[in-house]
């Protein structure tokens, strides 16, 4: 089979292919350090296919390895690939709707019919994860730490409203994070799993407070979170979910998300 269209999401951390082969839709992806290695591949895999480029990194993909293909503005094609999933996944969602990109940091998005506009962004995302993941439990590899995360217990490390407040005086729901990584301050035998557990709630509560903050400015209650940082993040996507109800939000999610970027290049 000839492929017909590719598009190339490059970004902060990772390189992201949508790749039309016959009417349908193959993703890969590669950690931004293996670009020469995969556009390789890709250059000879894809000869003659139309190419969309996206992302930081777009410019540097089209001068080294496909000078005659489109450069498309980031935020139009997370827009314009999210509406085409939406499509394919059979997802119907009441408009306007919020869109929530959570990449290397994290993009919201107002979508309203063909209108789109990015509304807010935030440094906090899958980067600082991976960051403070490093710090505390001396681990790099993104699935390392979910899995480190997904076996802890955040409550070790997070001061919560219940240690502060007797429930029967509380004025909210104990559970909630009073502080994060408080506890850290007085404890001297925190384990990893623990540690991460607080790093990953500390991520899905902060673009939890946005979303909220940016919802009620806008008028909004549905939201679809997409982007890297969700893939094969469980424990992440379980966070949102629950802090999304509790605030009065309606979550959902792409299944292929990450590739919005990608898609939108190909659109």
């Amino acid at each position: 089979m000839r492929v017909r269209r590719v598009g190339i999401d490059a970004g902060g951390s990772l390189l992201k292919m949508a790749i039309e082969e016959a009417g349908q839709y193959h993703y890969k992806k590669y950690p931004v350090t293996q670009m020469e290695e995969a556009m390789g591949w890709l250059s000879f895999m894809a000869q003659g296919a139309s190419v969309g480029l996206t992302g930081g990194r777009a410019h540097v993909l089209q001068n080294k390895f496909f000078p005659s293909a489109r450069v498309i503005p980031e935020f139009e094609a997370t827009c314009a690939g999210a509406r085409f999933l939406l499509h394919i996944e059979n997802k119907k969602v009441d408009q306007p709707f919020m869109l929530v990109n959570i990449g290397t940091g994290t993009s919201w998005y107002l979508v309203d019919g063909k209108e789109d506009q990015r509304i807010l962004g935030s440094g906090i995302g899958g980067g600082t994860f991976m960051g403070l993941g490093q710090i505390v439990a001396g681990a790099n590899d993104f699935q390392k730490l979910v899995e480190l995360a997904k076996a802890g217990e955040k409550e070790k490390v997070d001061l919560l409203v219940k240690d502060i407040y007797p429930p029967e005086i509380s004025p909210l729901e104990g559970n909630l994070t009073a502080a994060n990584f408080a506890k850290a301050s007085f404890s001297s035998n925190l384990k990893e799993a623990d540690m991460s557990a607080s790093a990953l709630n500390l991520v899905a509560e902060t673009i939890i407070l946005l979303t909220k903050q940016t919802a009620q400015l806008h008028g909004v209650k549905n939201i679809i979170y997409i982007g890297s940082t969700l893939a094969g993040n469980a424990p992440l996507q379980d966070g949102l979910v629950e802090l999304s109800k509790m605030a009065g939000l309606q979550p959902d999610f792409l299944e292929k998300g990450e590739y919005c970027g990608a898609l939108g290049a190909i659109m």
